[in-house]
C-alpha cells in the first residue's frame, strides 16, 4: 500500500459523513498523514441559473456560516488532529481537485452511495472527482444511517 502524507476528504456533510470522515482518519493514522477535510456549497447562481434578478450574496454567506460551523462539529467527533477545515464555492469536483493540487495532497476520500440505472448515468460526485483528480481517489461506500447494509 502506498504511504500517503496529506490526506484530504470531501464531506458533503450528510448523515453519511462521519463513515466517510472514520474511514479517512483510520487512513491518516495507518500512514501517519496529516488530514484536512473539506465541503464544497454550490453557488446559487448555479441553482437558478443566474436568472433571477435577487441579489443572493446574503443567503449564500449563510449557507458558508452554517457549513463551517456544521464541518467543524464533525471534525471534533475524532481525536485525530485536522490540519485544515475547507469550505468551498463551486463545482464539487473542479474544488477538490484544485485544493489536492494546492495542498499537495495525494489521497482524496470521498463518499459513494452505490447508485445504479438511471442515477449512475447521471453522474455522481465521487464519479467525477475520480475521473478528474491527479492523485489517488477512495471511494467510500456508505449506506444510510438507518440502512441495514454495511
Amino acid at each position: 500500500m502506498a504511504a500517503y502524507h496529506h490526506i484530504i476528504a470531501g464531506l458533503d456533510l450528510s448523515e453519511e459523513s462521519p463513515q466517510v470522515l472514520e474511514r479517512a482518519t483510520e487512513l491518516a493514522r495507518a500512514c501517519n498523514a496529516t488530514l484536512s477535510v473539506a465541503h464544497v456549497i454550490e453557488p446559487l447562481t448555479f441553482a437558478y441559473g443566474g436568472d433571477m434578478p435577487v441579489d443572493l450574496s446574503e443567503v449564500q454567506e449563510q449557507l458558508q456560516l452554517k457549513a463551517e460551523q456544521e464541518l467543524h462539529r464533525l471534525t471534533r467527533q475524532t481525536d485525530l488532529t485536522i490540519q485544515q477545515e475547507h469550505v468551498l464555492v463551486g463545482q464539487p469536483a473542479t474544488e477538490l481537485h484544485y485544493l489536492a493540487n494546492q495542498e499537495g495532497a495525494d489521497l482524496i476520500v470521498v463518499g459513494s452511495h452505490g447508485r445504479k440505472g438511471f442515477a449512475l448515468l447521471l453522474g455522481s460526485t465521487s464519479n467525477s472527482v475520480m475521473h478528474g483528480a491527479s492523485c489517488d481517489v477512495l471511494a467510500v461506500r456508505v449506506s444510510h444511517p438507518d440502512s441495514s447494509e454495511t
